[in-house]
């Protein structure tokens, strides 16, 4: 019973992580209504020179993008001036991969609220069968955050090393096609959204990520501390 009890504790916490993974990229994508992130991202990197475009046509492409893959839109098509004349931003080949890119992150989405759903399940059942499930929560808890440590730790030493080789190995592990390569003499759209800033916007998502792991590496350490005072004060 407790050799279940501690992997049903386990389990809850994997989940928690997962799906807190998948909230930080939703979080950092979408946190922003006004998306100035992006805008900054755009400054950065010359993107209005690249395309010939103005600041407020570039962002207006992007609301509605961002718009498409959140599924507001059902069509990516969207007429601005770019490149000298007024044209539709994106071609075949984008609304290709990007109805590719809307699946995977709603995916995401729909992968989370099961997360969610099993932790919730997982929890209650331990919480009906062990009479000590909070301290085996928190000590779930960390070796959960130790196994996505090292996760992290290797990830983060490949995309020092190489991260287009990195973000590469993502494209062919995530797509079953190669529409993702795309030649910026004729795909706007990769001339608006460079490497660089998919570098920018891995690293600002594990920022978020980890940082809401300290968070709740905090609360277990103060909520293990909180049951120790109390445990110590009935025996007072």
């Amino acid at each position: 019973m407790r050799i279940r009890n501690g992997v049903a504790a386990l389990l809850v916490m994997f989940l928690i992580i997962i799906a807190w993974l998948i909230t930080s990229f939703q979080l950092v994508i979408y946190g922003d209504p006004k998306y100035r992130f992006y805008q900054e991202e755009y400054e950065k990197y010359d993107v209005t020179e690249a395309l010939d475009m103005q600041m407020n046509d570039v962002m207006a492409v992007t609301e509605y993008m961002m718009d498409y893959l959140i599924g507001k839109e059902a069509v990516l098509s969207i007429e601005t001036d770019v490149d000298g004349k007024t044209q539709d931003f994106f071609n075949e080949q984008d609304r290709l991969h990007m109805e590719d890119v809307k699946n995977l992150f709603l995916g995401g989405l729909r992968i989370r609220t099961i997360c969610l759903i099993v932790a919730a399940l997982s929890l209650a059942f331990l919480i009906r069968g062990e009479k000590d499930w909070k301290r085996l929560i928190q000590k779930a808890y960390f070796y959960a955050l130790g196994v996505f440590v090292i996760l992290i730790l290797l990830l983060l030493i490949c995309f020092s090393v190489d991260f287009t080789a990195s973000f590469t190995v993502f494209h062919e592990i995530f797509f079953t096609n190669d529409l993702w390569l795309f030649d910026p003499a004729t795909d706007y759209m990769i001339r608006m959204l460079p490497e660089g800033f998919f570098y920018d916007m891995v690293m600002r998502i594990g920022l978020v990520f980890c940082g809401g792991l300290v968070l709740l590496m905090v609360v277990m350490i103060l909520w293990n501390r909180c049951g120790k005072w109390r445990k110590d004060k009935k025996k007072l």
